[in-house]
């Protein structure tokens, strides 16, 4: 086995999204990738077969044999997928960690998660909500809208704060980041809308502070500003990596690293 041989204090983070699947190994005590970030495109269909084929392949790449984490765009209870967003529907009822632990083949324990919750424990424990305690809430803004709910830094899982009624319609089909893509919407105009859904949430739950990822967070500046909240607004940290890194920390615990 190569050098990246389950190491402690390693795993190899894997975040899987409807278009790629990234993956890394990740040193767990400082959130930092010490591989280049491998990329392979989602198959199409995005089947569990076919996805777990990918895993596979970005493992042996690796020559990983340690803890893997995984982020998966779906609803996660106990390994099995309750739900699929923008991969194939097949998922819906598999479980998710036995699916791939199978693929690996040679006793690999692949520990899966919803893709912003693990962004959620990525933030809380290296990047914009380190250290800060009481009730934050991490929302990506992307395809759609993810959440994750943290108390004290500790995750409480598979929140799906973006479907939330608002004005009628499921709040992420209006305040989305595809949606001011593809209503031509200015930064101005679609964070009036971030700012109503926002305030909707903060009034169910109080959150100490609000910590906003997904592709538009590199832009923070352009429309963070522009939200008028009683909650303080933090833009992620960590970006691109966030998924990586969280489901990787997930992994080594599970491992007891």
């Amino acid at each position: 086995m190569g050098e990246h041989t389950g190491r402690s204090g390693q795993a190899y983070g894997i975040d899987i999204g409807g278009s790629g699947i990234k993956g890394a190994v990740v040193d767990v005590s400082t959130g930092t990738l010490v591989t280049p970030r491998t990329r392979i495109l989602t198959p199409q269909p995005s089947t569990p077969d076919a996805v777990a084929q990918v895993v596979v392949q970005l493992l042996a790449d690796a020559d990983w044999a340690g803890p893997v984490g995984a982020t998966f765009p779906a609803v996660i209870s106990h390994g099995v997928a309750r739900s699929a967003a923008n991969v194939d529907k097949s998922w819906i009822g598999t479980d998710v960690d036995a699916c791939f632990t199978e693929a690996t083949g040679h006793g690999t324990d692949v520990i899966v998660l919803n893709d912003a919750d693990a962004a959620g424990i990525a933030e809380a424990r290296f990047g914009a909500a380190k250290g800060v305690p009481g009730v934050v809430i991490l929302l990506t803004f992307g395809t759609g809208i993810g959440s994750a709910l943290l108390m004290d830094g500790r995750l409480v899982p598979n929140t799906e704060l973006g479907h939330l009624e608002l004005d009628g319609h499921d709040a992420e089909t209006r305040a989305a980041a595809s949606v001011k893509d593809e209503e031509k919407l200015s930064y101005k105009k679609w964070a009036k809308r971030v700012e109503t859904y926002m305030s909707h949430v903060e009034r169910l739950f109080t959150p100490d502070l609000f910590v906003v990822g997904g592709g538009v967070s590199k832009d923070s500046d352009k429309w963070v500003p522009l939200l008028e909240l009683n909650t303080p607004v933090k833009p992620a940290e960590l970006l691109n990596d966030a998924g990586i890194v969280g489901a990787a920390i997930a992994a080594a615990e599970r491992h007891g690293e």
